[in-house]
């Protein structure tokens, strides 16, 4: 009788311990480098601005680290191929390269630059297996600076982003 009671207090309390959401594993997310939908007079007649570039690069370290820091995700960049459409317009055609790095959900981005003045920021997460949305979110901001771009993310992905379920 005893070798029963001390199984069970001991095997029970460590199978609920495992069986709490917080133990479970958070989904890998295949991370997609941001793109950039450049629609302003200037993109047209310059091309992207090579600020523009360097501030993509900056926004694709800060959502892999807030993906990771926020523990409701497990972050897998996966390097963009030249072949691949604008993954912004292709309706989840990102999913057989998620699924190539065993991601469960994708996460792309892009920045819509209107002008120097006005730009968003848009984040989509998709469930691999289904294509349904898990998560989605624009941000509007004003001013194409390093600071506004940075704020920006932060506030989309606190606001839209890291807020909803994210289990597939």
């Amino acid at each position: 009788m005893k070798s029963w009671r001390h199984l069970a207090g001991t095997v029970l309390p460590a199978a609920l311990l495992a069986a709490q959401p917080g133990n479970a594993q958070p989904p890998r997310a295949a991370v997609f480098a941001f793109e950039l939908d450049d629609t302003s007079l200037q993109g047209a007649m310059q091309g992207p601005a090579p600020d523009d570039r360097a501030r993509l690069v900056r926004l694709d370290a800060q959502l892999l680290d807030s993906l990771a820091r926020s523990g409701q995700y497990a972050p897998v960049a996966v390097a963009a191929d030249p072949a691949w459409p604008a993954l912004r317009t292709c309706g989840g055609c990102e999913a057989d390269a998620a699924r190539g790095v065993d991601a469960q959900v994708s996460v792309i981005g892009w920045v819509q630059k209107v002008s120097n003045l006005i730009l968003n920021i848009n984040i989509v997460v998709r469930d691999v297996a289904t294509g349904g949305r898990v998560a989605a979110g624009s941000v509007d901001i004003r001013g194409d600076t390093d600071e506004s771009w940075t704020r920006g993310l932060a506030y989309l992905l606190r606001n839209r982003i890291l807020t909803t379920a994210t289990a597939p």
